[in-house]
């Protein structure tokens, strides 16, 4: 499909995120070549989580739709171009959320997102079930409660009359868009694979999983590819986001497989590394490649692509906590992170002897263990609030590293990092990040990687794009090679990180079922 050249025109990218919707008004005829994105324009809402009771995590799906749409229509006239200087529109999505819906599409519940964790029960008896045991060979993901086949056997245990009597079981981004288009839309095959219902060999629902969560495939949307384009929006959401009724909007992807695109991280070797409140290492593959052993996810990405890896709950999260509850005094501070990081650097790297598992609120890759907790190991009278933070920023870092040795083993080795995110902004951490995992670590031009993905993704779809590797290249602002000396002391300290972990996971389940008073 080959729409008008896009010389002038923007390509406006949603990325539906856990905090906020953001969208970003993208320079097509930048996103043609092999050099920065130029982003004309960007605007975002936010919206709150809800935690009505402990392990809950819920959205209100309208008011995402509404910041969604705010923030489109912010975008458009910041950007200047007016409804006919948009080219496309095309999406980023946060994954494995879930909405009951009725069979007219109104919500029954909130969405619940990937951070809730009331399925965990569920998610642990897969874990031990022979019947579920090749679920992860078979859909690419791990046996989590962050998925929607966790979530959904909640539901049916919990809520049954209102499992029996929905209609459909959707995820946020098919709810804004039906709002937009007043009809079902597909969920792309990216956003599908991370539900832990979708087939990554056969590209569709498994009627296994399905079967397993006890639903038919027919409460499931259709699954779409990511290059889907849309058509028809209704003239009063037209209106309201400030867009011609017959823009393209491209299905788009999920926004850890759009990450990699957006950052240039689809080479062989090359992973991409992503640190925001949660964080993920991911590399890209031309085939299918789920995890025997169930430590890491496989997702689509486009045709011929697949992005592999496996993400972290104990990302920007932690380092918010330490801040808030070590040093309350740089709270107020607007570089309150800046200065957080360099009281860490005044510390030795090692911390003095002080280890830390940052599993303050559970954990995914690569043990998907819901109950594992924060673990200070070595305290001394010899140590202040700058070891513990170092410790932490460490234990962060050494955590991912035990990812990316996972992802290494999986998809062959890796030769470079690509870093996004806000934790990377600091140089101090970059060269952290490079001396744990012994990588160069590159830096792009954009910490809105998913977004300017699911940009080019537009122009692919619209075949204005045809090569999409040839064109993920991003600008690289500066690269980190790991320090030998402090390499070979990360080198120690990660085998003593993973032995610690192997040594106190029995004890998780005991401290859950005390804080659960059992």
């Amino acid at each position: 499909m080959n729409e008008s050249r896009p010389d002038g025109k923007m390509v406006l990218a949603v990325d539906l995120g856990t905090t906020s919707a953001k969208v970003l008004a993208v320079d097509a005829g930048s996103l043609t070549g092999s050099g920065r994105a130029v982003i004309k324009a960007r605007a975002e809402r936010g919206y709150p989580l809800l935690s009505p009771q402990p392990g809950w995590a819920e959205q209100d799906p309208d008011r995402i739709a509404e910041a969604a749409a705010e923030a489109v229509r912010e975008a458009v006239m910041a950007a200047g171009c007016g409804a006919d200087g948009v080219l496309a529109v095309a999406f980023s999505t946060a994954m494995h959320s879930l909405i009951v819906t009725d069979e007219g599409g109104r919500a029954l519940t909130r969405v619940l997102t990937w951070a809730d964790l009331r399925a965990a029960g569920h998610a642990r008896a897969l874990r031990g079930s022979e019947e579920a045991a090749d679920l992860p060979s078979r859909t690419g993901v791990p046996l989590h409660a962050m998925t929607p086949l966790a979530k959904l056997l909640w539901l049916r245990e919990n809520r049954p009359d209102l499992f029996a009597s929905a209609g459909r079981f959707i995820g946020i981004k098919e709810y804004v868009l039906e709002r937009w288009f007043g009809r079902p839309v597909p969920m792309d095959e990216s956003t599908a694979g991370g539900s832990g219902l979708y087939n990554l060999h056969g590209r569709t629902w498994d009627g296994k999983a399905a079967g397993i969560a006890g639903i038919g495939k027919d409460r499931l949307p259709e699954v779409g590819a990511p290059t889907h384009v849309l058509r028809g929006l209704l003239p009063d959401a037209a209106a309201s986001l400030g867009l011609r009724p017959d823009v393209p909007v491209v299905l788009g992807a999920a926004d850890g497989p759009l990450a990699n695109l957006g950052g240039g991280a689809l080479e062989p070797g090359v992973a991409a590394l992503t640190i925001g409140t949660s964080g993920a290492v991911r590399v890209a593959v031309r085939r299918p490649a789920a995890d025997p052993h169930g430590r890491l996810f496989c997702y689509p990405l486009a045709e011929g692509w697949w992005v592999a890896g496996g993400a972290v709950n104990s990302g920007g999260v932690v380092f918010r906590w330490m801040r808030d509850k070590l040093a309350p005094d740089l709270s107020g501070d607007g570089d309150g992170y800046a200065r957080l990081v360099e009281l860490a650097m005044e510390a030795p790297p090692g911390a003095g002897g002080l280890l830390f598992l940052p599993h303050l609120s559970g954990e995914r890759a690569p043990h998907w263990d819901e109950r594992a907790r924060g673990v200070f190991l070595g305290l001394s009278l010899d140590h202040d609030r700058r070891h513990m933070l170092r410790a932490g920023l460490e234990g962060i870092v050494l955590h991912l590293r035990s990812v990316a040795d996972a992802l290494a083993g999986l998809a062959g080795g890796l030769r470079e990092i690509r870093v996004s995110g806000g934790f990377a902004r600091a140089a101090a951490l970059r060269q952290l990040i490079a001396d744990i995992l012994g990588l160069p670590v590159v830096r792009t031009d954009s910490e809105d990687a998913s977004a300017v993905g699911a940009a080019r993704l537009a122009l692919h779809a619209l075949g204005l794009l045809p090569d999409l590797a040839a064109a993920s290249a991003s600008a690289v602002t500066d690269r980190c090679e790991p320090d030998p000396e402090r390499a070979a002391v990360y080198d120690r300290l990660h085998g003593m990180f993973k032995r610690l972990y192997d040594r106190v996971s029995d004890s998780f389940a005991d401290l859950d079922a005390f804080r659960s008073g059992g």
